[in-house]
This record gives C-alpha cells, structure tokens and sequence, in this order.
C-alpha cells in the first residue's frame, strides 16, 4: 500500500499521552458507497486505488496502509455546559497525514472504526445513517465556501449496528486540516499538564498559525477563525446542532455534523437536535455559545500567557471581549452580501427586518434570500405587513453602493434540506444509493440554477418536515 498513501504524522510525535496507539477494527464485509475523487486528487492519492480492493480494505478498517501510524486523540469538552475531563475519541482512529500537492497538511481519519479506550460504554461503530449525513452535509457546506472537514470516502461494513433498532454498519473517512479542539487543550489543562499544553501550543502554531506570536497570538488567531465561521453558518441558517467545546475545532473548520440541520422556515429560536432539550445550541445562540467556547481555550492557556495569573487573566479577557466587535462585523459582510450591499452598522437594522419579517411569516430562509435576484421577494413575503417599507429600504440602499450583480454568488438556491437527506438515508437503509448520489451531486453547484434539480429546492410538505435530528451514537 505504499503507492497509495505518503505519510508524515506530525501528531503522532507528539508525546505519548495525547493519544491511545491502537489499529482499526476490521469488518466483516466491506463495501464502497462513494469515493470522493476530486478531494482524493488534492491529497495526491488515485481515486481508481481506492476502489479497487486494497484501498477498500484501507477505507473499512481492515488493512493499515504502510507508513500510517493509527490513533485515538485524547481530549476532553465541555457538553451542554458540563466538563467531561476526559472524552476522546471513541470511534475514531486517525491513519495519518497526508501533506498533498497543494503543500496543505491534512489529517486521514476513519470514522466508526471500532472501540478505542476512549469509548466508554459505546461500541465504537456508526451506522448508515449518521455516515451519509456527514457526507452529504459536510461536502455541501464545502460547495457552499464554509471550512469544514470533508468526506473522502463512504463504505458500508456488512455487519449490524444495534442503536434503537438493528442498523447497518459503515465507515467514513474524513480529512481535517486537524482534529484537534478546543477540548484537546482542555485535557491537558485538567491534569494541570503545562508541559503538554505547551507541546499543544507549539504544534497548533506551527500547524495553523505560522508566525503566530506564541499562546496570546495563537487565542486571537482561533478567535478570528471562529467568529468568521459562525458568521459563515449564520448565514446560509446552518445549525451545528452540538456546540460542544470538544465539536469547536482550533483550526476554523467544522466539525461533527451529528444532530445538524439547515432551517427551512426560519426562526431564530430554531432547534433539531433531539438532545438539546433546552435551545442551548439554538440558531440564533450560536455565537453567545461560540464566545463561551471561546473563554474556555483562553482558561486553558493561562499558565502559558503570564505566570502571573491576574495578568494572564485581564489580557485573555481582553482578547476574548474583542469576540462580539469581531463577530459583528464579520455577520454584517455576510448579509450583507446577501442583500447586495457593502454593509456597515447603519445596514443592521434593514438585515433585522427582513430576519424579523421571516421569522413572522415563517419564511423559507433560503428561499426568500434566493428571491431577492430576482425581486421576487412578495413569493416568500407576500402576507408580511413590513414587506413594502423594507423592498423601499433595500431598493434605495442597493442604488447607493450596491453589489445586486453578485446576489445569486452569496445566496445558494440549493442546501442539504433535512427531509431529502432523510429520504436519502431510508433509501441507502434499503440498498438503494441512488438519491445520494443524485443529493451529492446536485450539491456541489449549490449557487446553479439546474432545472434538472429543481425539485431538491422546494422546503418540505408538511408530512416530509423532519422536526428532529440525532446524533447517531
């Protein structure tokens, strides 16, 4: 298998404790699903290797690739508010890094490879579902310019999965730029590890942040990184679902598309997440959670900030207050593409409006943004009593400095709604993969008009409305 992958595992020399050493598990009976051959071409790997029966061996677990040097990272998290001091990851095993032609290093983990001693009371596996979600979700949100790990490959396992009921078994392989989280760090700062948080510090710069200028740059960098992201996600009514501080990776990607969804009618108050009983993961709470994620990355570097602590804290708290100023202006350049306009602080209360006037009305909100091209916002509207005043407003900013030219550039007609993903999953349950082949290719030209794919723009029948969403383990 050498001619298949070319490793260089940086976090793999790293010391002993920020991982478990330990080979995949391998499956009864593997069989492919997808390879996705044009981000197996940005790691200089032959898609055809792939499919052919070495490398599907390799994406199942089954065989371990010469120069792999397979893992579990340690970490820990904060999940919905309360600290787990050691998480981990208990289905997960990282191969490798492949540095690609492209000079990017990118991490090659197998997800649903097996237990790990990271797994708890859980089996270590995934089923079906979980894994076509993930791939279908986190390639779209790639299409669609958000960072975000990506899926390289989808395989079933010929084994059963016993969740609520019985389930077939997959793997998926997903590339990062790295996993490594704002609960690593907090791993190693429960144990009152400073040697190993300054290993962390030193790695994540050199990996993520060149030029950094040590702990204090490295949190400003994540904060910058994070408040785009979010801002990213705010925007196309993306909602992460489990913003756990173990799922808010340090490079800036997503990460974990468990209970995750995209609003079809929006609300800011919206939630799917069948565990988030109480909205702490809301759409419209992602950034006042992220900024708490945030304060907890800047609690673990403290002891490498200042070794007087009160210093460490006022700085890092300066740094952590600069989160909302960051933030605002990173959502105002989001909408504000959206509407066609170079936005500034004036611009919020107009973007409030159509928000509050969609929120009203329970308008699709990719629909109704989609709309604006074509000043056909009276089809998503048209019972909304604020809708003349704010076509007005919109009309006479536009003509001030607008950008109308790039609306269809900034608002996608097509995401991965709930109900075709659903449909997708009960079909790939059934052996048929037809419609997430059809679903993934459709998505990787979010922003066309494809009459071809007309009927995968159109928000749920009342009877497709997937009201819930799960994270599969």
């Amino acid at each position: 298998m050498s001619a298949l992958f070319s490793f260089d595992n940086s976090y793999a020399r790293l010391p002993d404790r920020f991982f478990a050493r330990l080979s995949p598990a391998s499956v009864a009976e593997p069989g492919l699903i997808a390879v996705n051959d044009d981000l197996a071409r940005d790691l200089g790997l032959d898609p055809d290797m792939l499919r052919a029966p070495d490398g599907l061996a390799v994406l199942a677990g089954n065989a371990v690739p010469e120069g792999a040097e397979p893992l579990a990272q340690a970490y820990a998290g904060h999940q919905f508010g309360g600290f787990s001091p050691q998480l981990g990851d208990g289905r997960a095993i990282l191969l490798g890094e492949i540095v690609g032609p492209d000079g990017a290093r990118r991490d090659v983990q197998l997800k649903g490879s097996g237990r790990t001693p990271f797994s708890r009371m859980g089996d270590g596996r995934a089923w079906l579902g979980p894994v076509m979600r993930e791939y279908i979700v986190s390639e779209a949100m790639h299409a669609l310019g958000v960072p975000t790990t990506r899926a390289l490959a989808a395989v079933t396992t010929g084994e059963i999965v016993v969740r609520e009921a019985p389930l077939p078994g997959a793997v998926l392989t997903r590339v990062a730029a790295s996993h490594i989280r704002v609960g690593t760090f907090q791993y190693f700062a429960a144990r009152q590890d400073v040697d190993a948080l300054k290993a962390l510090t030193d790695h994540v710069i050199a990996r993520h942040f060149p030029g950094v200028d040590g702990p204090l740059g490295l949190l400003d960098a994540v904060i910058a990184r994070q408040a785009a992201l979010v801002a990213q996600w705010m925007g196309l009514g993306f909602i992460h679902g489990v913003m756990n501080t173990d799922n808010t990776t340090v490079s800036g990607e997503t990460i974990d598309y468990g209970p995750c969804a995209f609003m079809d009618a929006y609300h800011p108050a919206k939630v799917f997440s069948s565990i988030d009983a109480h909205g702490r993961y809301a759409y419209g709470r992602q950034p006042e959670i992220l900024v708490w994620n945030l304060a907890q990355l800047a609690t673990t570097l403290l002891p490498l900030i200042d070794e007087d602590r009160n210093a460490a804290i006022e700085v890092a708290t300066e740094a952590v207050h600069r989160f909302p100023d960051l933030y605002a202006d990173q959502w105002r350049a989001v909408f504000g593409a959206k509407l066609g306009i170079e936005a500034g602080p004036d611009d919020d209360a107009l973007i409030e409006d159509l928000l509050s006037g969609m929120a009203e009305v329970g308008a699709d909100f990719t629909n109704t943004f989609r709309s604006l091209g074509t000043k056909a916002l009276s089809d998503q509207l048209g019972n909304w009593a604020g809708l003349a005043d704010l076509e007005a407003r919109w009309t006479a900013r536009v003509a001030q400095n607008g950008l109308r030219a790039r609306l269809d550039a900034a608002n996608p007609t097509l995401i991965p709604r709930n109900h075709r993903i659903e449909a997708a999953i009960q079909a790939g349950v059934a052996g048929d993969f037809a419609p997430f082949h059809r679903l993934n290719t459709a998505l990787r030209a979010p922003f066309d008009d494809n009459p071809e794919f007309d009927d995968l723009r159109a928000p749920p029948a009342p009877e497709e409305e997937v009201r819930q969403t799960f994270c599969g383990t």
